[in-house]
């Protein structure tokens, strides 16, 4: 049986016609979340180098606001023998930085990279079969077991987003990080211009040329309006906000929310709600060492816990900007479930998780919970963390350092007491929390797992049985199983999900926050 597909992009372009690129002007002066310490978007899942990357970088497809996959550097794809053959073309005209073309073994390279690391991209190299280059502008992935989420695994945005590289980039070991930042992306990196801890800079590239189309999330044109963009580091959030109420900056990337009645008051400030899905909050275990190498002491955790206590200290008390019964999957979103949802939204009894800890194992040992001294909610929610373990009778040592001093140590695998860590708090946008395939802090393959490494057979094997359901029915029935199984082992702690803004001056138009990005944007 043959079936033959091809998409050429011309569907997206039927909606508007193609519009001219407009001359750049001018500085777009943003605030991130916190400073750029990892260059690398594979090395890392930290939000702040995913945005950095989506300027650099560019993707085989692009994922709009309906999460649908869109062709992005390619123009069309064909699908043959039944689904196991993928036959991809890329647009012309593509270019990397340093002047080289895109090719197709630049792709194929760069798949490979990604993989290494992500775990979408390890279920797709389970079952391919081989992937080829017949030509500059064509690559090829043949399987021998069908993947039902091809274009999705390529559109992937969530970190780790996949990217492009040059092949002799991608080429290194994605254990090891690289140095050389050359993408096709419409900002061109200036490494001569960085200053760690204070300030990041990006030009536009000349050689970009954007797809037709009209412009969603991560898909379509991405045209530029900006010679540069600069990020200004500014930990303190007072600093930030008097710098965009007075216009030396334009755009806040995560104002707290207590802060958020003072910038509304201000003529010249907007407000937008930073994403529909909002930010779902995670604590992490690191499984490898004691105490939290035991399934029944990370349970106890969990069974102690208040989602309403994590969410307030992120959100603030208004009720309308959190959620205390959010399970494993976004709330709101297809496979969001109530299974089992009673073991983090029945009455609390502290006494109990006492007794539950110490008939677990728990010995006394000293736990090293990390803690972001630059993000206020991720700090916010270890504070909460370090209350509930002071009440549960556990031995902490508090670390607070700034996030990309965090992001590096949370790689170690060495115990506490050596260097390396205990427990961490993160949060992801709900985008990343819609289904197994891109849940990073879902995969519990072991050593092939995000931080903390989980190791938890049934739950793996639960997440690998979801790519293979044959309809909506099925993955929802496999996900409340997920949901079951995360409450039973507890990999990490589910703290809920909460709502945030972004901030921008009226002289800009507004960005396209769901994914952060800096094309689109322009001077009002």
């Amino acid at each position: 049986m043959l079936r033959r597909t091809l998409l050429t992009g011309a569907a997206a372009a039927l909606a508007a016609p193609a519009l001219a690129q407009t001359p750049a002007a001018g500085v777009l002066r943003y605030v991130p979340q916190t400073d750029l310490t990892v260059l690398d978007p594979v090395f890392t899942t930290a939000y702040v180098t995913r945005h950095h990357a989506l300027m650099v970088y560019d993707q085989l497809y692009g994922l709009d606001s309906q999460l649908r996959p869109q062709p992005q550097m390619v123009e069309g794809h064909a699908v043959e023998g039944d689904g196991l053959l993928w036959r991809f073309r890329l647009r012309e005209g593509l270019k990397f930085h340093d002047g080289e073309p895109v090719r197709g073994r630049d792709c194929i390279a760069s798949i490979r990279r990604w993989a290494q690391r992500d775990g979408l991209g390890q279920v797709l190299m389970a079952r391919v079969a081989e992937m080829t280059a017949p030509d500059d502008r064509s690559f090829t992935i043949r399987l021998d077991r069908r993947f039902g989420p091809m274009l999705e695994t390529l559109a992937k945005i969530g970190p780790s987003a996949l990217f492009v590289m040059p092949e002799r980039i991608a080429a290194t070991d994605a254990s090891t990080q690289i140095r050389e930042v050359i993408g096709s992306g419409p900002f061109r990196f200036r490494a001569d211009e960085r200053v760690v801890g204070a300030r990041v800079v990006y030009e536009r590239n000349p050689d970009y040329i954007p797809r037709e189309g009209r412009p969603s999330w991560a898909a379509g044109p991405k045209r530029v309006h900006f010679d540069r963009v600069e990020w200004t580091v500014m930990p303190d959030a007072g600093t930030a906000a008097a710098a965009l109420r007075n216009g030396e900056v334009d755009w806040w990337e995560n104002p707290p929310n207590d802060l958020a009645p003072a910038l509304r008051r201000s003529r010249d400030v907007i407000l937008k709600r930073g994403s529909p899905l909002g930010t779902i909050g995670t604590g992490i275990f690191n499984t490898l060492h004691p105490p939290f190498d035991k399934p029944a002491v990370r349970r106890a955790v969990l069974r102690a816990m208040s989602q309403q206590d994590f969410m307030t200290a992120a959100a603030g008390t208004d009720p309308a900007l959190w959620r205390a019964d959010a399970g494993v999957f976004t709330p709101g979103t297809p496979l969001a479930t109530d299974a089992g949802i009673e073991a983090i939204t029945a009455t609390r009894d502290l006494e109990r998780s006492r007794r539950e800890l110490r008939e677990a194992g728990y010995g006394g040992e000293t736990v090293v919970l990390l803690a972001p001294s630059d993000q206020p909610a991720l700090s916010a929610l270890a504070e909460v963390q370090l209350d509930l373990f002071k009440k549960l009778g556990v031995t902490v040592d508090f670390r607070v350092s700034d996030w990309g001093t965090l992001v590096q140590r949370r790689a170690s695998r060495e115990p506490a007491d050596k260097g390396g860590w205990s427990m961490f708090h993160t949060t992801w946008n709900g985008l990343d929390g819609i289904n197994p395939g891109v849940m990073t802090y879902l995969r519990a393959n072991g050593a092939q797992a995000w931080f903390g490494w989980p190791n938890v057979p049934k739950l793996d094997a639960l997440r690998t049985a979801w790519f293979d359901a044959p309809d909506l029915a099925a993955q929802k029935a496999i996900a409340a199983d997920i949901q079951r199984t995360v409450f039973e082992e507890a990999p990490y702690l589910p703290t809920g999900q909460f709502f945030g803004n972004t901030a921008y001056r009226r002289t800009i138009t507004e960005p396209v926050s769901e994914v952060f990005a800096f094309w689109e944007v322009r001077r009002a």
